[in-house]
């Protein structure tokens, strides 16, 4: 049969049988050897894209775990990602082994087209995210992360949040847009120092041009895969769109730093601005070698907006969908706050320890929504892990699902069930295996503001209302979006205030 096909070969056939055989040789050849077990046959050109399925990507990944093991790679065009679905591995990745498998890509498209995109907090690597991260958490911790001081912004940003809700009246609403606007507002008050209206032109600004950076940045990941994509006619994947937006939000931060900084007063250090210039001075004066720069502080203005807005509001939207899922879980947290808090008075800081359910069904949300569920990495030398090879350059992705949807852990982890967090006597318990803000060297920054801001937020939403569907005969979808988190899909809420 393959004699009479070649038999019938014109010579120009035979020029194109020959190219496509002498790349497929040259392309098998150049992978690299002794990686993870694969799913299946990698392709050229698409690797194992054709077997992956973009509507659940994430009950796939979990499979493949189960079935191939805690480690196994998986090509997507001409980059190798290696998974690691074990919570004992992730912890060796991501500290025994961090120096060298937990740096950040620079040759994904935006690291390629927006180098300055490697400079601040998330992207950077090395010496350099080394600085830019101690420098970060220094001074946040003096602006009162964790404390009081900055439990007092958050409670004030809070109380204009339930006037907000409120005003809507109990009228079925989508409230994504609010949720976001009250959560970016505190990131405002830590990185200029003043919280803005919500009517403010230049917030809505700010908030705009970061919601719009989302949005485009799940339309190109095909593109990182194909990198050639990109040069296609019309914008067709919107790579454009993204690069553009990307821009505008570095040209604003460098805007925002500029202003502050002209106003640089020793005595009042009361934003992220203000306080890394200072620090960024003094070690210029002094002679020492520093990363620390106004690039850099721009850099880090971006990476503290997304990271400290959206996945804080992202899980305050998770809370409230699983409350009208679990009207009795729902009424349960109600009434721990009526007995230990009341109603005559705001939940604070001090009320947390006695409010161990609602703690329990924060931590709940978490884990069942997981809403960053692959971490993203890059090995920095070609490197030994398990007993396998990652060759520099291989893109290394930590996958949380493995670790808080797991049934070895959980017993049940597809149910929502806030009382796994509480023991027989009552108390809290946090295991170990509980880690929506990953593990190790590169754990979020944020992490306690966040959890900061779950808790007032919460605390204050569940005294003040009851959240209700708007058909209680047709509950809104528990399914996720895929992007940079994973938000649920859209809904509307009834927010009925309730009368004490």
């Amino acid at each position: 049969m393959l004699a009479e096909l070649f038999s019938t070969f014109t010579p120009l056939n035979w020029i194109i049988f020959s190219s496509l055989l002498l790349f497929t040789i040259i392309w098998w050849r150049s992978r690299a050897k002794n990686l993870p077990p694969s799913p299946g046959i990698s392709l050229p050109i698409i690797g194992h894209l054709y077997m992956l399925d973009a509507k659940n990507s994430r009950k796939q990944f979990q499979e493949w775990s189960e079935k191939i093991g805690h480690v196994f790679s998986f090509r997507m065009g001409a980059k190798d990602f290696v998974f690691i679905n074990d919570y004992e591995l992730i912890k060796k990745l991501t500290i025994k082994q961090a120096d060298t498998l937990t740096g950040r890509t620079t040759v994904d498209l935006l690291g390629v087209h927006v180098p300055t995109r490697n400079n601040g907090l998330v992207f950077s690597s090395g010496p350099l995210w080394k600085e830019q991260r101690a420098v970060a958490l220094t001074i946040l911790r003096n602006l009162g992360m964790g404390k009081n001081i900055l439990a007092d912004k958050i409670s004030e940003e809070v109380s204009v949040y339930l006037k907000e809700l409120s005003s809507l009246n109990g009228e079925p609403s989508d409230i994504k847009t609010l949720t976001n606007m009250s959560v970016s507002n505190v990131i405002c008050s830590v990185i200029f120092g003043q919280r803005f209206q919500f009517d403010d032109p230049q917030f809505k600004k700010i908030v705009g041009l970061f919601n719009l950076l989302l949005e485009y940045s799940t339309s190109v990941n095909i593109i990182n895969i194909i990198p050639s994509l990109i040069y296609l006619p019309f914008d067709f994947f919107g790579a454009k769109k993204l690069l553009n937006t990307i821009h505008e939000v570095q040209r604003n931060s460098e805007f925002m730093v500029e202003k502050i900084g002209k106003k640089l007063d020793p005595e009042n250090v009361d934003n992220f601005i203000v306080a890394y210039i200072q620090e960024m001075k003094k070690k210029q004066k002094s002679g020492q070698p520093t990363h620390l720069s106004y690039e850099n502080l721009a850099r880090c203005i971006d990476d503290l907006f997304i990271a400290g807005t959206e996945t804080t509001s992202t899980t305050i939207l998770w809370c409230l969908l699983y409350s009208i899922h679990h009207p009795d879980q729902q009424e349960k947290v109600y009434q721990e706050i009526l007995e230990k808090v009341g109603t005559e008075r705001t939940p604070n800081m001090m009320d947390r320890q006695n409010l161990k359910y609602l703690n329990a069904f924060i931590m709940e949300t978490q884990r069942i929504a997981n809403i960053a569920p692959l971490v993203l990495y890059e090995c920095m030398a070609d490197t030994n892990f398990e007993t396998y090879t990652i060759p520099k350059g291989t893109q290394i992705i930590s996958n949380l699902d493995s670790v808080l949807r797991n049934k070895k852990i959980w017993g049940d982890p597809e149910n929502f069930r806030p009382e796994r967090f509480i023991e027989v006597d009552g108390s809290l318990q946090t295991p170990d295996e509980f880690i929506p803000f990953s593990v190790g060297r590169r754990v979020c920054l944020g992490e306690s503001l966040a959890k900061m801001e779950l808790y007032l937020y919460m605390a204050s939403l569940f005294q003040k209302f009851k959240f209700l569907p708007e058909d209680e005969n047709n509950l809104p979808s528990l399914q996720d979006t895929v992007g940079i988190t994973s938000p649920p899909l859209p809904y509307r809420i009834r927010v009925i205030q309730r009368l004490h």
